[in-house]
């Protein structure tokens, strides 16, 4: 069965570490620094065995060298060569068996264009995603490189999903992002109820990570673009604004979170 734990980064990342109760291996997603990992790997007598990389940002990428120079492992990513160190690139629909389990790619453009999530179900447990800095808790990643078109069609993929997939995003952003969701929907009483639990993890130090898709559909506004109240909220907030479609309304929402 894998077992999944934050390795807290820089000032509010998580690196996911992945190991299994019968093994000594395990993997990392997105390892932006080389230091904390193999503190967690010394501390845990663990023995890296694969990286997973989601996008090409510094943040996610910088430990791949360090952490790579003295073990011959297999690092999977995207097709880009701004990312040194892939030795696996990665496309929509391939299928990875690592850790005992199959994980599937998606390919989820907006954040940047290069962006895949890691989908898995392992067994004995409910279905995982990886899903770097498209969804977060609450939100969404910002639009760096991508339209919001294509971010909105990376979270139809997202949406399709199983409902009790847990979400595995890579920043603490749910506070910030549930206090925009709030404006957004302030009549949405789960966010609320959200928002207190999260409050309490925080006061704890504890990740208020994994979320969960079902309640993401629930409280995360970029995955409610579809929802009257907050179609009502976009044209309320920017009343110029033509909203054709989701997309319209995905892009307005952006756009007043960006400036929130």
């Amino acid at each position: 069965m894998i077992q999944i734990q934050a390795i807290p980064a820089f000032q509010d990342n998580y690196i996911w570490l992945l190991s299994e109760d019968s093994s000594q291996h395990c993997l990392v997603v997105d390892p932006g620094d080389a230091v904390v990992v193999k503190e967690a790997l010394q501390k845990q007598g663990l023995e890296l065995s694969g990286i997973l990389i989601t996008h090409h940002h510094w943040d996610h990428t910088n430990g791949i060298e360090a952490l790579t120079k003295d073990r011959n492992i297999p690092v999977y990513g995207p097709d880009n060569p701004d990312i040194l160190g892939v030795t696996h690139i990665l496309k929509e629909s391939d299928a990875l068996n690592i850790l005992n389990t199959q994980f599937e790619i998606i390919t989820t453009p907006g954040h940047t264009l290069d962006h895949i999530a890691f989908f898995a179900r392992p067994k004995q447990s409910d279905p995982i995603l990886f899903c770097g800095d498209t969804l977060f808790s609450a939100g969404c990643g910002r639009l760096f490189e991508g339209s919001a078109e294509q971010m909105q069609n990376s979270f139809y993929k997202l949406r399709a999903l199983p409902e009790n997939t847990r979400i595995y995003c890579t920043h603490e952003y749910t506070l910030a992002n549930l206090a925009f969701a709030q404006v957004v929907e302030p009549e949405n009483h789960s966010i609320e109820d959200y928002r207190n639990r999260v409050n309490q993890l925080r006061e704890q130090n504890r990740p208020s990570l994994p979320s969960s898709l079902k309640l993401e559909m629930t409280i995360n506004p970029f995955l409610r673009t579809d929802q009257n109240s907050v179609i009502t909220a976009v044209k309320e907030h920017a009343p110029e604004t033509v909203l054709s479609n989701d997309a319209d309304v995905f892009g307005a929402l952006r756009q007043w979170k960006d400036h929130f």
